[in-house]
């Protein structure tokens, strides 16, 4: 039977977990591995319990956590709560994410995406009439939204947690307190990044005086952090929501040198997790369960795959460990359909109707079948339109391009056999720039997101408005695509998975779940596929990872090729037949998995 949400009313009955207190933390001996470029890792096979995300410290973290009886959420505060110290530049209490949980029978959808301010309109973006430059609108004020990541992993863990929420953040606590090693990662995307000198905070905390920023192994303690999740820990996300940190939080948005925003302490503390109905989509032998609107990944995702399953194989799928150019023109122009429909639909569904009143009808096997005939053997290039799964009250204009980016993905399997995928994101690399300390006074603290500027800075073209423009209280449209699979005829789990990446999640996710279905490989070597993506422009392959003869052949098709560093962050745990578990990291990143 197909995992599902079953929503019970309960009158007069409260029922909560019970919890056991904690566990003793002991903090590693590990240093994330040299070279933030492409490295090979062999795969992990686990007998029970399995942990992926991307730095060795976090995963080590939740390793800890199973090993002392707690289970996938807490595992999942414990490594969020690290990566905001250790992976500062791509999520973190901060930002916001989406929670994928499956309890042993059900599958449940926590959103803790950013909202926007009350104050902001759909010209927050727009200064004489025009778009401003991006890199200008992430850099201030305007691109924060209230942070929902705590007070969601706070509701799913008052639901689902078993040890206490207050020794989830020992791990993190102790960490920003003795120190850690600054890793490749973090010493690279220091290095490469001028706007965060810009916020006098950071530069004297990330870079030395003489401008360089923190070296390789240097240890970096974080005593504002630290501080910040003791009040958390203590107090739960009432701590973050209000009092000095949110004041601190608001200070920070509201005094921009440059662009101040408009958040307010209600805006703060008002912040309301959602729990969404899951999207549990069925494709051949498999069940795929993805977050719905505001995600635009998992209706993305099933489109490109359901527009595949039409299509004849033009040449084997494989060849030498590269994906053949017969497939990837396929896969290219599948992307190109289902990011027309993307552009044009969808959007906070508070805000916005699904198309026939229904966000299914967008993966209708009908509606994808006539989609698929316009896949031919010339490519559409740009020219893509969307289609019409369904009608609309308000016709809503095509979203025009802007870059995305940022986030990590946290994938768990537990000893019981609940699973967690998480995808957590500050938004661009070290989000708004701006670093908040809460108010201790002390050196450190968190980074803010930049998740407003996943919105459309342009509210209608052409007198239509778009669906995914500015509004009040309005949470951003996301690519972030946690995934859970599960067999479709005996309902069982089969896989976690995930990546950051921005818009180009959707075609990291989409191929890991081709090649582990289609083409028998194991987690780890699906994620160490090439990879190629396309928004409905240019195509972009990851350079250096396919032959010459596959350019040549897909420029043939009419692609407008060139070749850029692909950066996932892809994390997969894959349940085998035989109940053992086999779990991979991105070899471009510093992350790892580990179990028993």
């Amino acid at each position: 039977m197909s995992p599902k949400r079953i929503k019970l009313t309960l009158t007069g009955l409260l029922l909560v977990p019970v919890y056991s207190f904690g566990f003793s933390y002991e903090a590693p001996s590990i240093t994330p591995e040299v070279g933030s470029g492409y490295e090979e890792k062999p795969g992990w096979a686990t007998a029970s319990f399995a942990v992926a995300a991307a730095n060795p410290l976090a995963t080590d973290a939740g390793y800890q956590v199973l090993a002392n009886g707690g289970n996938a959420i807490d595992a999942a505060i414990a490594v969020q709560m690290v990566l905001t110290l250790v992976e500062p530049q791509s999520s973190g209490i901060g930002g916001g994410a989406f929670l994928m949980f499956y309890d042993g029978s059900n599958v449940q959808a926590y959103d803790g995406r950013e909202t926007a301010p009350g104050a902001v309109t759909g010209e927050l973006f727009m200064e004489n009439g025009e778009p401003l430059p991006f890199a200008d609108a992430v850099a201030s004020g305007l691109s924060v939204g209230v942070p929902g990541t705590v007070r969601m992993l706070e509701q799913a863990h008052k639901e689902h947690g078993q040890l206490a929420w207050e020794a989830l953040f020992e791990p993190a606590i102790t960490l920003a307190e003795e120190g850690f090693a600054v890793s490749q990662r973090l010493h690279t995307s220091l290095a490469n990044d001028e706007a965060l000198r810009s916020d006098p905070l950071a530069e004297n905390f990330y870079y030395q005086p003489n401008g360089e920023p923190l070296a390789v192994g240097d240890t970096l303690k974080n005593p504002a952090l630290a501080n910040i999740l003791r009040q958390i820990a203590a107090n739960g996300s009432a701590a973050f929501y209000e009092g000095d940190v949110a004041e601190d939080l608001v200070s920070r948005v509201q005094n921009h040198s440059v662009r101040p925003g408009s958040m307010t302490l209600e805006d703060v503390s008002s912040y309301q997790t959602i729990e969404r109905e899951p999207l549990c989509t069925p494709w051949q032998q498999w069940e795929v369960c993805g977050f719905p609107p505001p995600s635009s990944g998992h209706i993305t995702i099933m489109q490109i795959l359901g527009l595949l399953d039409q299509q004849p194989l033009l040449e084997a799928p494989l060849d030498n460990g590269v994906s053949s150019s017969g497939w990837l023109h396929q896969f290219l122009e599948a992307s190109r359909l289902a990011f027309a429909d993307r552009g044009r639909y969808i959007a906070d569904p508070e805000f916005v109707e699904a198309p026939g009143g229904d966000w299914s009808l967008m993966l209708a096997p009908d509606y994808l079948s006539e989609r698929s005939k316009l896949i031919g053997d010339t490519s559409m290039g740009d020219s893509a339109e969307p289609g019409n799964p369904g009608e609309l009250d308000v016709s809503f204009a095509s979203q025009p391009d802007q870059p995305e980016y940022g986030t990590s993905h946290i994938s768990i399997i537990d000893a019981e056999g609940n699973a967690v995928a998480m995808t957590t994101s500050i938004e661009q690399a070290f989000g708004s720039r701006i670093l908040a300390d809460g108010g201790t006074g002390l050196p450190g603290g968190y980074l803010l997101n930049n998740e407003l500027t996943d919105f459309s800075f342009t509210p209608e073209v052409d007198g239509e408005l778009v669906a995914n423009r500015v509004e009040p209280g309005k949470r951003p449209r996301s690519s972030m695509s946690p995934t859970l699979v599960f067999d479709k005829e005996s309902g069982e789990l089969v896989a976690s998975l995930g990546s950051p990446g921005g818009a180009a999640i959707i075609h990291y996710t989409a191929r890991t779940l081709v090649a582990m279905r289609d083409w028998g490989m194991s987690a780890q070597e699906a994620l160490n596929l090439p990879h190629a993506i396309t928004m409905g422009g240019d195509v972009y392959l990851e350079e250096g990872r396919f032959p010459e003869a596959t350019l040549e052949v897909l420029e043939e098709y009419g692609h407008t090729i060139s070749e850029r560093e692909l950066t996932s962050g892809l994390q997969a745990i894959r349940r085998l037949e035989d109940g053992t578990l086999f779990g991979g990291a991105d070899p471009r990143r510093e992350g790892v998995v580990m179990g028993d």
